[in-house]
């Protein structure tokens, strides 16, 4: 069977090959030609523009030797201005056929292209205009650009190429750019940060003999040589866990999880997470800790206190609020404490906002529950740490020493979003054991995010893990919070999407 020439098969995946595309390919024929690499061997540079824009000064002769992509050219007879950008900024290049030869300009003129990467050599100095500007003295093409660059980046018919090409976006948007930058100096923050204060960062694996540690529909594959079905991980809790009992008393892990769930501004099946735990402390350590992370990661990356999120002003500079669920329901509902736990008006509510139960035979507590996370919580706008969570929905969590019924546990939101999760670590085997049963009854009558029985980790507890707290932040919202970014898309460098 015969290949199909390279054009065709491109015009196959893209739909339609462009006429400038034609164009530049037949270039790099003539180019070949005329003996000159369309993808020569690397040309070293020793500056970046960023760099010798800050530091210019009148009279300046040094060389210097820049690389970066053509973002516009303009011809003027035997001279041409072009924009180069590279990793740092944009700078404007004068190229005059004097400097560079006769030769060379007319190549330039044929050959290269808005979109090409180029190394330019030359001095630096001041138009007319007052621009500071490179003049060259001579340049050679680094890398040919076969399809014409997008003229503008904006509006509805481009962000699924955003999206999709992500390349694309970093080239002509320098927003996102900086956005995506941003959430690299943040993840290195959350790591300074947890060093600092002599945490070991760790890896656990990503494949799962059983789907733990969270509530979440699993990714499920095969593993052939052990002929066995593993699951991609929800959490990473349990082995983190585990490590506590071995004596590392202080861990973190910043990496992926995977949960079989929908797609939305606010969700992506994908997702980074930072999960931390610590030996001998308790959940009050845990939420002075997490506010104590947020004002150093905005510290360290000279991020605003001050955010504007969508329609929210987001205050990260007070005190953080701290209020129980109960308390929070009271509040947003005018309930009184009679009110609140008396089931006809638990359900008269639910019923009110058209709330479906998700399951039969479910308790008073875990009714409240449902009734905060489908009511309340869109209402906690500023960082707002919420506490007492009932045990029915905190399998993983220890009991509150004052109250059986609820978990030593709390949450963080902002803009009516779930930040961090942490909670007081169930220690006690006996009790673990039993949820898990809990758990696996409930799987049996139809919640498929029920946790399933895992005896391995209850041989683990059983080693003794010592009074531990842990919490969990999801690094894509944290991101976004933190830079006032209201789409998840727009802060991971490749969102999951739906195949073309």
């Amino acid at each position: 069977m015969e290949s199909k020439p390279k054009d065709t098969i491109l015009q196959d995946y893209l739909g339609h090959i462009s006429e400038e595309h034609q164009v530049r390919v037949q270039k790099v024929k003539e180019m070949k030609e005329a003996g000159i690499d369309a993808w020569p061997k690397v040309r070293y540079q020793n500056a970046h523009a960023a760099d010798i824009l800050k530091n210019y000064k009148e009279g300046d002769e040094v060389e210097y030797q820049l690389v970066g992509r053509v973002m516009s050219i303009r011809l003027h007879g035997k001279a041409a201005f072009i924009h180069l950008q590279d990793d740092s900024e944009k700078i404007q290049v004068y190229i005059k056929q004097d400097l560079i030869g006769d030769v060379s300009f007319r190549h330039f003129e044929k050959f290269v292209d808005i979109g090409d990467i180029v190394w330019v050599r030359g001095i630096l100095f001041k138009t007319q205009r007052g621009e500071i500007s490179l003049k060259a003295f001579g340049y050679i093409l680094q890398s040919k650009c076969l399809h014409p660059l997008p003229e503008k980046f904006h509006g509805l018919s481009d962000v699924e190429v955003r999206y999709r090409q992500r390349y694309l976006d970093l080239i002509c948007n320098q927003d996102s750019k900086k956005l995506l930058i941003q959430r690299s100096q943040m993840v290195q923050a959350v790591r300074e940060f947890l060093t600092n204060k002599e945490y070991l960062e760790v890896e656990t694996p990503m494949l799962h003999p059983i789907a733990g540690g969270a509530a979440a529909k699993p990714f499920v594959t095969h593993h052939n040589a052990l002929g066995q079905d593993f699951y991609l991980r929800i959490a990473p809790e349990l082995y983190l866990k585990r490590l506590v009992v071995g004596g590392l008393d202080r861990v973190f892990e910043v990496n992926r999880n995977f949960r079989n769930e929908g797609i939305s501004t606010k969700h992506n099946p994908e997702f980074t997470m930072l999960e931390c735990y610590t030996a001998h402390q308790d959940v009050d350590y845990a939420m002075n800790l997490i506010e104590e992370l947020v004002r150093f990661v905005i510290k360290k990356v000279q991020l605003n206190s001050v955010v504007n999120f969508g329609s929210y002003e987001l205050d990260f500079s007070k005190s953080f609020v701290r209020m129980s669920l109960y308390d929070a329901v009271k509040s947003v509902h005018n309930l009184t404490d009679k009110d609140l736990f008396h089931e006809a008006k638990i359900d008269e509510l639910l019923n009110k906002y058209s709330i479906k139960l998700p399951k039969t035979g479910m308790s008073l507590e875990e009714k409240i529950y449902l009734l905060f996370s489908e009511t309340v919580e869109k209402e906690l706008i500023n960082p707002t740490f919420i506490t007492g969570f009932p045990i029915e929905v905190s399998p993983l969590a220890k009991r509150d020493s004052n109250n059986s019924g609820l978990a030593a546990r709390a949450e963080l939101f902002v803009a009516g979003l779930e930040l961090a999760n942490l909670f007081d670590e169930l220690n006690d085997p006996f009790d673990q054991a039993e949820r898990f049963h809990g758990q696996v009854a409930a799987r049996e009558a139809g919640d498929v995010e029920a946790h399933a029985f895992d005896a391995d980790f209850i041989l683990a507890l059983e080693h003794a893990l010592p009074p531990t707290v842990g919490f969990g932040i999801g690094i894509d919202r944290f991101v976004m919070l933190l830079t006032g970014t209201t789409s998840i898309k727009d802060v991971i460098l490749f969102p999951t999407l739906k195949k073309k």
